[in-house]
């Protein structure tokens, strides 16, 4: 709200150009349809065009097709480049590593990777049982009751009832690793943390499959509720994340969380931008799949 205050009172001063800069942009993961719900990130877009915002510089949208909901151009800038380096400079014996997509939808980030590092690929595929899964069916909010009776005549016809066909549950497998990661170092790659369930399960899995040290690496670390606590009794050596979101209190809580700098990244961007130059460059060499 107050990003949308700031650019309206520019556009009733009658700023020329008014250009956001959000390095994470919220609300991205709800960029579509799921049941009934609503597409909040298309509300966003339109609430900040609305509000004036000319101009949109973020990076690591959680899905590219966001940008498309803006009436205005958006840059999606990719972190990718300085975490291949970290990967490069910080990780001991990183040619022994293998690449792993913490879930099959992670695959083509994790492919990226491993072909810009020249490694092999594992992919995680399945989902952890619990005792305290319950099925959305059992849910007594009233969409599973049927519908009324239809009147027995109408018009003299005799209508019988229609029943709506019932879709069984889709179910996962167990959880599994599909790849060799024994005596490998084992690097998880995504474009956010924010709930760190997933994660630790994945790298208890890759733990017992043989892996030796378990690196996590995102450019967005939100690190909500007991994220923090949960990486330092956790299987994973290391987290890195960019600074696109501030996260200074989690670092005092667990010591596994590291960050990398990009904002030489975004200040080249808005030097560009206001020298009315390209920008073609700052996507040199970065795939569609970061």
């Amino acid at each position: 709200m107050e990003l949308l205050v700031m650019a309206y009172a520019c556009k009733t001063s009658s700023a020329r150009n008014i250009i956001g800069v959000i390095p994470y942009l919220p609300y991205s993961k709800q960029s579509k349809m799921r049941k009934r719900g609503c597409i909040v990130s298309k509300l966003l877009a339109k609430m900040m065009c609305k509000a004036g915002l000319t101009h949109i510089i973020t990076m690591d949208l959680h899905q590219k097709e966001i940008q498309g909901f803006f009436d205005c151009p958006v840059d999606n800038l990719r972190a990718s480049p300085f975490l291949l380096n970290y990967i490069r400079e910080q990780i001991p014996d990183y040619r022994n590593a293998v690449i792993v997509a913490k879930d099959p939808a992670s695959c083509k980030r994790a492919t990226s990777y491993a072909e810009r590092l020249r490694l092999g690929i594992a992919v995680i595929h399945g989902e952890a049982k619990t005792p305290d899964d319950e099925d959305d069916v059992d849910a007594d909010d009233g969409r599973t009751s049927p519908p009324p009776e239809p009147p027995a005549r109408h018009q003299g016809r005799l209508h019988s009832s229609v029943s709506v066909p019932m879709q069984a549950a889709k179910e996962k497998p167990p959880i599994s690793v599909v790849g060799d990661v024994g005596g490998r170092i084992a690097i998880m790659v995504d474009d956010m943390i924010d709930d760190v369930r997933s994660f630790v399960a994945a790298a208890e899995m890759l733990k017992e499959r043989g892996a030796y040290k378990i690196y996590v690496l995102a450019t967005h670390g939100l690190l909500s509720a007991d994220a923090p606590r949960l990486i330092e009794e956790s299987a994973i050596d290391e987290v890195v994340v960019t600074n696109t979101v501030p996260h200074d209190v989690q670092k005092i809580h667990c010591h596994k969380i590291k960050t990398v700098d990009v904002s030489i990244l975004l200040a080249e961007a808005i030097r560009r931008l206001h020298n009315k130059e390209s920008l073609t460059y700052l996507f040199r060499n970065i795939t569609t799949e970061d």
